[in-house]
């Protein structure tokens, strides 16, 4: 474990804050990753100045202290502090995702009432190892191997920007042991009825065969940088196969797509069923088998092919033409059938 200096963090933050001609929001929840984000970017400062907010989920007891805590750090360091509470939490099996999405959305709307552009949230290169595990167990492509991106979109307001996304957590722990940051430890991390948690368990073994969170996170960007360029590919071949609109959907040449690689087939396919970079990666499986096993054999024998996925009916006419157009209402809320 490396010691970490603000002039090491400041780095990291420079190409986030440094020239914003907006205000950033900081996005701080108590721990330590969060906690050295803060400190660091108070220190470096941003042009058009920097606020913080904690989201409270009201999961756990003693959620709403911990928030009043990282406001108490935030004043200390000149810094504006909100507390955004999730009001509605749903507590069911999907508790983490609903609770990812609820923040993303509370942080989304106080950015736009302040008039930020760009979110800063403190994730590491051990959640990007985390993600890259679970996006393998769930069969991901290139662009859920990918993992998280340094900067994205959150829908059309502001975006999200995770800037220590090469760091190490023990090192923004250290950071904050060395600078006597107070932080809180979430006990959900260690709480093994989450994925996550089980996986965070793992890591060590694997470490110990090789597969390092380093080694994860170089992974990522690698299938980061190839699936840049596949999706400029298939960018350029979806204008090329897209044909003048005929009412309602859209239409592609379906012979003049079938000339590409597969791997550019599957992306314009996903393109033309309204794939959104911004939500969570959809299922690869289906896809393959409705473009692999379906599409392109359809298309080869010159035979038609009418299939359903992600609410859309999906068409292959004599003409080698593929039509796509909303499912009924009905079929869209049944479970897709391939």
């Amino acid at each position: 474990m490396r010691g970490l200096s603000p002039a090491d963090l400041s780095f990291s933050l420079a190409p986030f804050l440094d020239g914003a001609t907006a205000p950033v929001l900081l996005a701080v929840s108590g721990g330590p990753d969060s906690t050295a984000l803060m400190h660091a970017a108070a220190t470096r400062g941003a042009p058009a100045g920097l606020f913080v907010a904690t989201v409270d989920h009201g999961l756990r007891a003693g959620s709403a202290d911990e928030a009043a805590e990282v406001g108490r750090l935030a004043e200390k360091l000149g810094l504006p502090h909100a507390v955004l509470t999730w009001e509605t939490p749903q507590r069911q099996n999907r508790i983490q995702a609903e609770a990812r999405e609820a923040r993303y959305g509370l942080l989304s709307r106080h950015a736009q009432t302040l008039g930020a552009n760009r979110i800063l949230a403190a994730h590491t290169r051990d959640d990007q190892a985390e993600t890259v595990l679970m996006r393998l167990i769930a069969g991901s492509g290139p662009a859920g191997l990918a993992g998280m991106r340094a900067e994205r979109p959150l829908g059309e307001g502001p975006r999200l920007a995770r800037p220590f996304l090469d760091i190490a957590k023990a090192d923004l722990v250290a950071y904050c042991e060395a600078h006597a940051l107070p932080f809180v430890r979430d006990p959900s991390n260690a709480d093994e009825r989450f994925a996550r948690a089980r996986l965070r368990r793992l890591l060590p073994l694997l470490e110990g065969e090789g597969l390092s969170t380093e080694r994860l996170a170089r992974l990522a960007a690698r299938m980061a940088r190839d699936d840049a360029a596949l999706a400029a590919q298939a960018a350029t071949i979806f204008e090329a196969v897209r044909l003048a609109g005929e009412g309602e959907g859209l239409t592609l040449d379906g012979r003049r797509l079938a000339q590409e690689p597969a791997a550019t087939v599957l992306r314009v396919l996903d393109a033309a069923l309204g794939h959104d970079d911004a939500a969570p990666p959809k299922r690869l499986d289906r896809l393959e088998t409705l473009v692999l096993d379906g599409i392109l054999p359809a298309l080869a024998r010159g035979e038609p092919l009418r299939r359903t996925l992600r609410g859309k009916i999906v068409g292959v006419g004599p003409s080698g033409r593929i039509r796509i157009t909303p499912a009924p209402p009905r079929r869209r809320a049944a479970s897709l059938t391939l």
